[in-house]
């Protein structure tokens, strides 16, 4: 007897199960055009989303968002499957959900981080596994970005990116009623919490910037450098070097704001 799970009003122990016969039969229906195959064929599929969705029962996202969202996964793999591909449908089925969960679970992230720089943090962590092989001793992050050709700076960049954020509320030490919290342990006697705030509002605004702005603002407000030297130290023209620090300057005053 099916094990009975609700979720999203629905009793997953009363779907019907079909025979490899019958999803073929079902999918040459869909093919055809037939808008009732393809729903019951969605609710007979349901079970197999279920199953998917409670991989990522760890999250801090709805299980009911994230089956709605497995849902549309599977939607998008019965009208791209093909069935002249000897392949079961579930076995196409699954990378699908999986991708439109994950797709939804980074998309509803407090933080947003560039498609290219997900593919660099990416590239960190494999460069990273592959010269931990067989040594005892920490990879470091100049290792990586010589592996990679990459900058220190790019490889902390990426790292940075993917890394979880920290609430300043959160408890970093917790015995009883004697807590300290994050903000309280970063905070120093020479800067108060108001100042800390507005520092970290500063490195968001900074943060929320491409590379080469902030590494225009970095040679011009930190390394002292005059705008043709950063034109010739990054190779593009004075003048656009002048643009792209007017854009970063105003972006950085609009965050503040």
């Amino acid at each position: 007897m099916s094990r009975k799970v609700y979720i999203c009003n629905i009793n997953t122990a009363n779907i019907p199960r079909l025979s490899n016969e019958e999803t073929n039969a079902i999918l040459n229906q869909i093919k055809l055009g037939n808008v009732q195959a393809k729903e019951h064929f969605i609710y007979c599929n349901m079970r197999l989303v279920l199953s998917v969705a409670q991989r990522f029962c760890d999250t801090k996202e709805s299980m009911d968002d994230i089956f709605q969202v497995g849902c549309v996964g599977l939607m998008k793999a019965i009208d791209n499957f093909d069935l002249t591909l000897n392949v079961r449908f579930s076995t196409y089925a699954v990378p699908m959900i999986i991708g439109e969960i994950k797709r939804f679970l980074r998309d509803s992230s407090s933080m947003r981080v560039s498609r290219s720089l997900r593919d660099t943090a990416y590239l960190v962590l494999k460069s990273k596994e592959k010269l931990s092989k067989d040594r005892a001793d920490e990879v470091s992050l100049e290792e990586i970005a010589s592996d990679l050709n990459l900058t220190l700076f790019e490889v902390v960049d990426a790292i940075d990116a993917i890394s979880a954020p920290m609430s300043l509320d959160e408890a970093v030490y917790n015995d009883g009623d004697d807590k300290v919290m994050l903000l309280e342990h970063l905070a120093d006697e020479n800067q108060n919490s108001d100042k800390w705030i507005e520092n970290v509002d500063l490195k968001d605004a900074v943060n929320g910037l491409g590379t080469r702005e902030r590494q225009i603002l970095d040679l011009r407000y930190f390394a002292g450098k005059t705008q043709m030297e950063v034109s010739d130290e990054i190779g593009i023209s004075q003048a656009q070097v002048s643009r792209l620090e007017k854009n970063a300057l105003e972006q950085i005053k609009r965050h503040m704001e």
